[in-house]
């Protein structure tokens, strides 16, 4: 999940869902509550730990903050060396969540296929926005952090892109977790923790009451993402000042068809790679049980 989280156009969702603790984790989530905090004041520590599922919780937390400090650093290098091919590698990997988790719905109905549409729809039309202008200030970093939490959780919408959609994902995701920058690292936490509290009880009551229309939405934005990540794409960058420097920004994607060429075999075969090993995470998640 933290892996994927670092990626703009992937979702840490989609991998909680398709590993099988998708539902699991909103509902621990959820947890963090006024008994919470009762026996947090009251220092029932144990009972606390009980209540929030502790050890589900940290074996997460240790999986995703280690994934992001780690990936974060070999990204900025592939990125600037051999973006093709982490493009593709991970349009292997989405591809394939579209499949793998559609087969997670249970009745096919018409409000299933048009939450599918619709989620398509959303997910296309959020791949071609126009970032925002970057910018520091405590409570839009606030704001930032609690919306991209949110979209972290959702499969198929990417915390990343969304930061590259508000203008901070190079300041926040490269800048500030390279060199641990707590200016920006804190107000971010702040909000990521409260909008992950406060979404994470709205999410769960929608899993119960229409768990079906759920996935079918969930399919859709994962489907619909598949546009931010198409491979071959030339970035539009634009320039502008800020003091006395120039600096720059992706406002959006030339998009292309693949040339006949060494490069794209490569590409393409690093795209079935993403397809393996999706199949086979999701052949090893059928045969755990999250208890």
């Amino acid at each position: 999940m933290g892996a994927a989280n670092v990626i703009p156009g992937v979702s840490g969702g989609t991998m909680a869902l398709l590993t099988g603790i998708f539902e699991k984790l909103i509902n621990t989530i959820k947890s963090f509550d006024f008994t919470a905090i009762k026996l947090a004041c009251s220092f029932k520590f144990k009972e606390l730990f009980e209540h929030i599922d502790f050890k589900f919780l940290s074996a997460i937390g240790i999986g995703v903050i280690g994934s992001i400090l780690t990936v974060a650093r070999i990204l900025e290098y592939l990125f600037e060396h051999h973006a093709l091919y982490v493009w593709a590698f991970f349009f292997g990997l989405i591809l394939a969540s579209v499949y793998f988790v559609g087969k997670k719905i249970k009745q096919r109905s018409i409000p299933v296929f048009l939450l599918f549409a619709v989620g398509t729809a959303i997910a296309v039309a959020i791949a071609f926005m126009e970032p925002a202008a970057r910018n520091e200030s405590i409570p839009y970093l606030i704001l930032c952090g609690a919306v991209a939490m949110c979209s972290m959780i959702l499969p198929g919408l990417s915390g990343s892109f969304v930061l590259l959609l508000m203008g901070n994902y190079e300041l926040v995701m490269i800048e500030a977790v390279n060199t641990f920058n707590l200016k920006i690292i804190i107000p971010m936490g702040v909000g990521a923790a409260g909008g992950l509290v406060v979404f994470s009880r709205l999410l769960s009551w929608v899993f119960k009451k229409f768990h079906d229309q759920t996935i079918a939405l969930l399919t859709g934005f994962i489907f619909g993402s598949l546009a931010i990540l198409w491979p071959w794409k030339d970035a539009i960058i634009q320039t502008f000042p800020k003091g006395d420097e120039l600096k720059e920004k992706v406002v959006g994607y030339d998009y292309a068809l693949p040339e006949l060429n060494t490069e794209t075999g490569i590409a393409i075969a690093i795209m079935l790679a993403g397809i393996i090993i999706i199949a086979l995470v999701e052949t090893l998640a059928g045969k755990k049980t999250i208890d």
